[in-house]
């Protein structure tokens, strides 16, 4: 499966409303076997800005592509100087009460798993379990011609270290952990090679343009077939990688249940969508069901 790069999706006029009774998400997980699909909307309350939601990165900021970062010295170290200075606020992010409900519900055995687009890791840290990153995680490192991983942290002190007094001020962070810098900011900084092979290393994500592992998008869709039901949290769906998993829910004949405050590209495929904050209204679908969704 290849990403897209599309950064931009315009609603038509005949979309169905959106509703701000969170009823059809506590129905839908009171009758349990249900499956979540998750987007960066579900971590803005963490201090991680979305793509493309009010205020969203898109709108001053375009995502690396995999055909740039591979192609271009130049390009590899933009990013990286950039990744390296937004991996010190990125990697402090913490769940916040979506990702606690999320992690009360599977508790509960109301979920099947949880599919994310996100690469914060901030489902698992607070506490869920049976989760799928669809674009993989900031946290590894991966060499591009040995295949060697290596945990991010350590990437991070080695750039420190060739890299002293690197403390610009960033304009913004991307949903990516990808800092706003200027060229000038950005200067001479020094990318490093992998300590194996000498290779390219690229963060263990999916850049736009590039190819999702075969197998990783064989678990989500067998993750799909095997749920009741699927409800996404806080993404646009403008990307195809994650609207395939809607279309293909709604076209078995299972419920969609969408929790997004703007319209989003799955809409005329799900039964509602309800526009409400992600966390408050996870919060409130919790109490009613009589779980407690408090820190993990």
């Amino acid at each position: 499966m290849r990403m897209r790069p599309t950064l931009s999706w315009t609603p038509a006029g005949d979309l169905p409303p959106g509703t701000t009774d969170p009823g059809p998400v506590v129905e839908m997980l009171g009758a349990g076997d249900v499956l979540v699909l998750s987007g960066a909307g579900i971590s803005t309350e963490s201090g991680i800005p979305d793509y493309r939601g009010e205020g969203g990165s898109l709108s001053r900021h375009t995502p690396m592509t995999y055909q740039e970062f591979t192609a271009h010295h130049e390009a590899r170290r933009r990013y990286w100087a950039r990744s390296h200075l937004g991996w010190r606020t990125f990697g402090r992010a913490r769940p916040n009460a979506g990702h606690r409900a999320v992690a009360a519900f599977e508790r509960h055995g109301l979920l099947t798993g949880v599919i994310t687009q996100n690469v914060d890791g901030l489902h698992q840290a607070a506490g869920s379990g049976r989760t799928v990153e669809l674009h993989g995680s900031l946290d590894r490192v991966v060499c591009l011609s040995c295949g060697t991983f290596s945990p991010r942290g350590e990437l991070a002190r080695r750039l420190e270290e060739a890299n002293p007094g690197f403390a610009p001020v960033a304009a913004g962070l991307n949903p990516d952990g990808d800092a706003d810098l200027t060229d000038e900011q950005v200067g001479d900084f020094r990318v490093l090679p992998c300590t194996v092979c000498g290779g390219v290393l690229k963060p263990d994500v999916v850049f736009f343009g590039e190819t999702v592992p075969p197998e990783r998008v064989e678990r989500c869709r067998a993750a799909v077939r095997e749920a009741a039901s699927l409800l996404v949290l806080g993404s646009s769906l403008t990307v195809m990688s994650g609207l395939r998993f809607v279309r293909q829910a709604a076209e078995a004949g299972k419920p969609v249940v969408i929790v997004n405050r703007d319209a989003t590209r799955g809409d005329r495929h799900a039964v509602t969508r309800v526009a409400l904050p992600l966390g408050p209204a996870l919060t409130s679908v919790a109490e009613r069901l009589g779980i407690s969704a408090g820190v993990s």
